[in-house]
Formats: structure tokens, C-alpha cells, sequence
């Protein structure tokens, strides 16, 4: 069946070779399977990220075309080694082995391939060759006994004796049958679903973090400036500004600091400070960006202050402290309630969303400051920042604002009836069929029952303080019919959570199952949740958002746990998604942090988002960033040694003769051979797949000779006289060295004593 020999040594030079010792073997194999039910198979490639979907055609593992870890390129330099093995056999061996080997080498594209290799940690050696089942595997070693030296240089595995292959399976065996090749392919529990956005048992959406910035004080908002550079702005609520550049450093100069000026206290809850940043559209021709904070004027009167100021010419990363030039000021009646958010729409102009004025209902004036039109708090305004107006205004008002003819309206006034919209998003629409863009969402902060999101219409009126969500507040407000109000698009009670932090909808390219999703969350329950449309209906479907699953978030650099108040959301200019979140809310204290979302389940194909940043230059020192939240793999790899102390204490006790002996053997690595997951449970259906078990079954026939790039990198193998490793040989196998955590304070208790609703803490109300 071989044409010729096999060069002694000459195919997997590099791949990590299976432990020899019986011992060992035995000893790693119960560490290993101790952490059964801490590591369950899902999805995710040898690169030991999650599968995708290919931009183009596979030619040759083609059943993995539609979902799974190789693009155009790795199929090509797969169907080249298929064929390098290939020429050493005759036509009986085409015939016989062709199948086999393309199976086993095809299942680098499977998008279990991690599991398949024992490869879901990067700090474990990877497996030789797939897990086959059993059945399977003896019909490959029954046929094609010599194709193995061709597949793997491991003596274990190339020496197995015995005709039927039963040490050869045994070692390639995987103790979760359903995970195995070709089972894997059949299961419908592990197939129904896959390359959607995984979901537990109560529907709730599996996703996942990682950690961007943290030892913030209270980071009230993230933006970018939209220059092509990619770096994200962050203010904290006492006043400073911080610049973090696409590296994840963070320049040790702030960018702004207005300490000095901004009104806030370290009292938890306190709701004034620095409070919103924008960018102007053309921020890199006119270096202009816009803030929104607290002050005190003159007599001590608080007030809302938007000012214009500009960067500096000498260094890209530093505002112009003498450059603030005031745009408006607004006095507020009480503490709380100060709004916040600036935003510029698709139209060019900027949005300013003010609070009601503050203490509980809205008490000013006959209707409240909320439905008064002559008042510009608890309204969305809108204006143009680039002319001066009439009256010595810096502003001028568009001329199609929809109150500009109303006697008695403030003509800046877009939109009314709100009570303390706090976080607002623009959509930037589908990347594709553009469908959304331009839509503003906002999360409206509830009194006593219940919270809401917005879509922002012009001149709509959004109820407050006739009504709250869906239902009334002031029953005779509420019984004018003339008010018309503007419903939201979705509002929850207060036993999922007591302040709304609005979110985005997220249009990135990293994970595109979210597409389409608003996602926002509660500060104060720490809840996460996404929205989706009905495109027919027009009607919107929540779903929780859940974390800290070990199976789905099972990936380097992935965490399972956040701060818990939901301070904010953010869009890097890539359009990923971000939120952050403190675990104590005091203005002062430095336990806020930034995260990043991550969808386990698919991630776009390698190179769909790659970007270039703007070069940009930097006078301060970069400050590194170091994690502190605990890694998945860390916990798991921490639950994992503690049963292997328990198990080698237990070892011990039982043979205390041989205790010398197992204990130097737990010195020695583990053999990658056994595998860490949990079969499924026998419920779990089975749905036909087309495959053709080696010879037993009819085949599709001998693939034909590949061109181009594969037949390239045959040739080259070819003259070279031998094989090269496996493509997963060349990824490293360790990842970088955990970091530690260091535990947050948490403010719930303080909270709760002091009757905070934190942001827009209300002491009348509670009672």
C-alpha cells in the first residue's frame, strides 16, 4: 500500500510528543479528568479563539465551509499536506486511506477543533492526532495501520501492537463520546445551534468580558474623537479626562483636568461632576470637542455648564485649558436629576439632554419642569455649535426645530417629557444594508416603578411626569389626551432594577451575531440586558444578558465576573462595545473599570477587521495596563490543582509505601492524551450528518490535485524530502502568565443604608 518508506523522523519534528511513562500517563489522566464538569466542550479553534464563518469557498475541507476555525489559506496548506502524504501511496492506497486522512486532517477545521486536540487551554500541549470514536478509530487502524508514521512521529502511537488497534484507540480515545470524531458530527445537542449567540436554559444570551482599563474613579463616560486614530477618551466624574491609545496604554498625563471647577462630592450617589464629552464631527480640522459639568455660579447657585473648548496645537493628547469658551448654562433647583449626555446626530448638530430639575415628580410649577416648554430642563435640545445666534447666544437654532414658531417655547428645545435620560446612543446603522442608522436611543431613569428606552423623535413628547413607562404617574396629566405621548421601546419594573443605564446598539465587526442588538444595563442591580427588533411587528424582545459561564467563556484572556454599578456605555471607532462599571460609586474612589464585550460563540473570519490606526504623537509616558479582574482558564486551572492536591492527599493516605514515588511523579507534566469535558446528557438527540466512514461507506471520491497556492506548498514539501509539522504544531502552547485580581470595594451596603439610587439618588422618593 506505500510506495516508498518513510523518511525516519522527518514529519512532526516540533509536535509535542505523548509521555511514555505509565505512571505519568495514569497520574495526569485523573488530574486531567478531576476537572470534568469545570470544562465542557464548545466551539473554539486551535488558535484558541472562537470558529467563523469563511469569507470564501474551501475546496477541500469543504463540510466545513459554512462554520468552523480554517479560511481559504489553511484549507490550501491542508490539502497540500494531504497530498505530500498522499504520494506515498499506491492507487489501492489512494482508494483505501484518501478518506481517513483527509477526515483526521480536516479536523483542524472543525469548530470543535480545541476539544478535538485537547487544546481549550493554551498552557496545555496540544494532542497528536484528533480524538476518533472508537468504532472509527479501529476500522483506521484495521485499514490503514501504516498511514500513522505518515499522520504522527509518536512511538506510542506508531508501535501500538495488535491487529484490532484497541492501545491505538485507547489513546485516542476522548472519555465524552458525543465530542469524538465522527460523533460530533451527529449530535444535534452540540450541532442545533452552533455559530449563534449561545443561551442557557432561560434564554439568557451567553457572552463574555475582557478587561480593558481599570483604577478609575467613577468613569462616567468613554468616547473617541472619530480622527482615525482609535483612541478612546475616559472622564471621570471628579473632573479629569485620561487618553488610552490602541495598544491599551494609557498616557500618564490626563488630557483634561478641571477639578477645579467641577462640582462633586465623595458622597455615594452624588449625581453632579463632570458629566458628558463629545467630539465635533470635524474634530480634525477644528480640534474642537464639547463638556457637559456641574458648577457652582455666582451666590453659590448650581448650575449645568456646556462649554467648547479646543485641543492643543503642541500636543494631540492635551486640551487647551484657556480655550473654554461657554455655551450654555442652565440653574438647577436641586442636586439631582443633572442629565448629561452630549451627542452629535447624522445632521451635524449637537444634542443635549438635561434632567427635570430634580427632588421627586418633578415638582416645579403647575406641570413640572419636564412639560414645560419655556423651561430647557427635563428636554432634549438641539443646536448648531458652528455659528454664534441672535441675542449674544453662541449657538444658533436650527431652523427646523420643531418648537422654533411656538409662542413661549425655547426654540432649542427637540424633544420633552423626560425626566433624567442618562446615557444616549446614535446608531450607526447595519454595516450593510444601512437599515437603523441614525436612530437615537436613550435610557430614561424611572421615579418609583419603573425604567424605559427611548427612541428620540423630533418633537415627540415623552410623558414625564404624566407618565412613567408604559403607566401614570400624575393621573390627571395623565388623563389629557392632548398629550400624545411618545411610548418607549421597552421599560422593566423595579424588581429587575432601579436605574437605567442606556447602552448602544451594537454594529462592530469582531462579533457579528450582536448586530442589531441594543444593549444597556442597570446601575443599580448590575444587570445587563439586550434588546432585538421585530422587523414585521416593529415590537422589541429583551433577553439577559448572562456571565460567567466557565464553558462559554473558557478563552484566553476572558473573565467571568464585573463591577457591579453600570455606570455607562461606549463605542471604541470600531464600533466594538463596551460598559463601565465601579464596585463602590463614590465620585473619589478608585475602583471603576472598563470591559469589553466578547461573543464566545463565532468571531468574524482573520483579517475582516483589521485597521490601521492614525499615527498620533505622544509627549507623556505610556502607563501599561495590568489586569486585575481573574482570568476563566485561571479559576478553572485553580479548581482543577485543588482536586489534584485532594486526589494525591488521598493518594497518600491510601498507600503511604509508595507516597515518595506519586509525589515526584505530580512533578512531572500531565499527558495531554485524556480530555476535560463532560459528555452530554443522554437525552441529548442525534441528527444525521452525510459521512463516509472510511472504506465501510461510499465516498465522494479521491480529491483532485490542488493548484495554485496548495500545489505551491506541495512542491516545496516535496523537495524539502519530508513532511512538516501540522498546522497546530506552530501555535504556541502557553499563554501569558495569569494575572492576580485584587478585590473591589463594594458599596451595596453603603448604598442601601443611605437610600442611594446612586446617579440619580432621590431621598423623597424612598420614602
Amino acid at each position: 500500500m506505500l510506495r516508498r518508506s518513510t523518511p525516519r523522523g522527518g514529519w512532526n519534528r516540533w509536535t509535542p510528543r505523548l509521555l511514555t511513562s505509565p505512571r505519568i500517563f495514569c497520574l495526569s489522566l485523573i488530574v486531567l479528568l478531576g476537572q470534568v464538569g469545570l470544562l465542557q466542550g464548545h466551539p473554539q479553534c486551535l488558535d484558541y479563539r472562537p470558529p467563523f464563518q469563511p469569507l470564501q469557498h474551501l475546496e477541500f475541507c469543504s463540510d466545513y465551509e459554512s462554520f468552523g476555525c480554517c479560511d481559504q489559506r489553511k484549507d490550501h496548506l491542508i490539502a497540500a499536506r494531504y497530498w505530500d502524504i498522499m504520494d506515498y501511496f499506491d492507487l489501492k492506497g489512494h482508494e483505501l486511506c484518501g478518506g481517513y486522512i483527509k477526515d483526521i486532517l480536516c479536523q483542524e477545521c472543525s469548530p470543535y477543533a480545541a476539544h478535538l486536540y485537547d487544546a481549550e487551554n493554551p498552557r496545555t500541549p496540544l494532542r497528536n492526532l484528533p480524538g476518533l470514536c472508537s468504532d472509527y478509530c479501529s476500522a483506521f487502524h484495521s485499514d490503514c495501520h501504516s498511514a500513522i508514521a505518515l499522520l504522527t512521529n509518536d512511538r506510542r502511537l506508531q508501535e501500538s501492537p495488535g491487529k484490532d488497534g484497541a492501545r491505538f484507540c485507547h489513546l485516542l480515545n476522548l472519555p465524552d463520546k458525543d465530542y469524538c470524531f465522527p460523533n460530533i458530527l451527529r449530535s444535534d445537542h452540540l450541532n442545533r445551534n452552533l455559530g449563534a449567540v449561545a443561551e442557557d436554559r432561560r434564554g439568557c444570551l451567553q457572552l463574555c468580558l475582557a478587561e480593558v482599563a481599570n483604577r478609575l474613579r467613577n468613569p462616567v463616560c468613554m468616547v473617541h474623537a472619530g480622527d482615525g486614530t482609535h483612541r478612546f477618551f475616559v472622564a471621570e466624574q471628579v473632573g479629569v479626562v485620561w487618553v488610552y491609545l490602541p495598544d491599551g496604554s494609557r498616557l500618564e498625563q490626563p488630557f483634561l483636568d478641571l477639578k477645579s471647577l467641577v462640582l462633586t462630592t465623595p458622597w455615594i450617589g452624588d449625581e453632579r461632576g463632570f458629566l458628558g464629552l463629545a467630539f465635533h464631527p470635524r474634530f480634525r480640522r477644528n480640534r474642537k470637542f464639547y463638556i457637559y459639568y456641574s458648577c457652582l455660579g455666582k451666590k453659590r447657585v448650581e448650575k449645568i455648564r456646556i462649554s467648547e473648548m479646543k485641543v492643543s496645537r503642541a500636543d494631540p493628547n492635551k486640551a487647551d485649558p484657556k480655550s473654554e469658551r461657554v455655551i450654555l448654562e442652565i440653574e438647577e433647583p436641586a442636586s439631582n436629576h443633572n442629565g448629561g449626555q452630549l451627542l452629535f446626530g447624522l445632521d451635524g448638530y449637537m444634542y443635549i439632554f438635561t434632567g427635570d430639575g430634580g427632588q421627586a415628580g418633578d415638582p416645579f410649577g403647575k406641570f413640572g419642569n419636564a412639560q414645560n416648554k419655556s423651561s430647557l430642563l427635563g428636554k432634549v435640545l438641539r443646536i448648531d455649535v458652528n455659528g454664534a445666534g441672535s441675542g449674544g447666544k453662541r449657538y444658533r437654532v436650527p431652523v427646523d426645530n420643531p418648537f422654533v414658531s411656538e409662542p413661549g417655547a425655547h426654540p432649542a428645545i427637540y424633544a420633552y417629557g423626560i425626566r433624567n435620560m442618562w446615557r444616549c446612543a446614535v446608531d450607526r446603522g447595519d454595516p450593510v444594508t444601512r437599515q437603523g442608522r441614525g436612530r437615537m436611543f436613550c435610557g430614561d431613569v424611572g421615579q418609583n416603578r419603573f425604567e424605559e428606552v427611548d427612541i428620540i423623535v423630533k418633537g415627540g413628547n415623552y410623558g414625564w411626569r404624566a407618565k412613567e413607562g408604559f403607566e401614570c404617574y400624575d393621573k390627571k396629566l395623565c388623563q389629557n389626551a392632548s398629550l400624545d405621548d411618545i411610548l418607549p421601546v421597552y421599560a422593566y419594573g423595579h424588581a429587575v432594577g432601579k436605574s437605567v443605564t442606556g447602552g448602544y446598539v451594537y454594529r462592530g465587526c469582531e462579533s457579528p451575531n450582536l448586530n442589531g442588538l441594543y444593549i444597556f444595563g442597570d446601575f443599580m442591580s448590575g444587570r445587563l440586558m439586550a434588546l432585538q427588533e421585530d422587523r414585521k411587528t416593529k415590537k422589541w424582545k429583551k433577553q439577559d444578558i448572562c456571565l460567567g459561564s466557565t464553558k462559554s467563556c473558557a478563552f484566553p484572556g476572558l473573565i467571568s465576573t464585573h463591577s457591579k454599578f453600570i455606570i455607562s456605555f461606549a463605542e471604541d471607532e470600531a464600533g466594538e462595545l463596551y460598559f463601565l462599571a465601579t464596585s463602590y460609586p463614590s465620585a473619589y474612589a478608585p475602583h471603576g473599570s472598563i470591559y469589553k464585550f466578547v461573543d464566545p460563540s463565532r468571531r468574524a473570519p482573520p483579517g475582516k477587521c483589521k485597521y490601521k490606526p492614525v499615527p498620533v504623537k505622544t509627549n507623556s509616558k505610556r502607563v501599561q495596563f495590568r489586569p486585575l479582574a481573574k482570568l476563566v482558564l485561571d479559576l478553572l486551572k485553580e479548581q482543577s490543582e485543588k482536586a489534584a492536591r485532594k486526589l494525591s492527599r488521598a493518594t497518600l493516605a491510601s498507600s503511604p509505601n509508595r507516597a515518595s514515588s506519586q509525589k515526584d511523579s505530580f512533578k512531572k507534566p500531565a499527558s495531554p492524551t485524556s480530555s476535560r469535558k463532560t459528555s452530554p446528557g443522554p437525552g441529548a438527540k442525534k441528527r444525521a450528518r452525510v459521512w463516509s466512514p472510511g472504506p465501510q461507506g461510499k465516498r465522494k471520491g479521491i480529491p483532485k490535485r490542488p493548484g495554485g497556492i496548495a500545489r505551491q506548498a506541495a512542491q516545496q514539501r516535496r523537495a524539502g524530502r519530508s513532511l512538516p509539522p501540522p498546522l497546530w504544531s506552530r501555535w504556541p502552547l502557553r499563554g501569558p502568565e495569569p494575572p492576580h485580581r485584587v478585590e473591589a470595594a463594594s458599596a451595596e451596603h453603603d448604598l442601601r443604608h443611605a437610600g442611594s439610587r446612586g446617579w440619580r439618588w432621590e431621598p423623597a422618593e424612598r420614602a
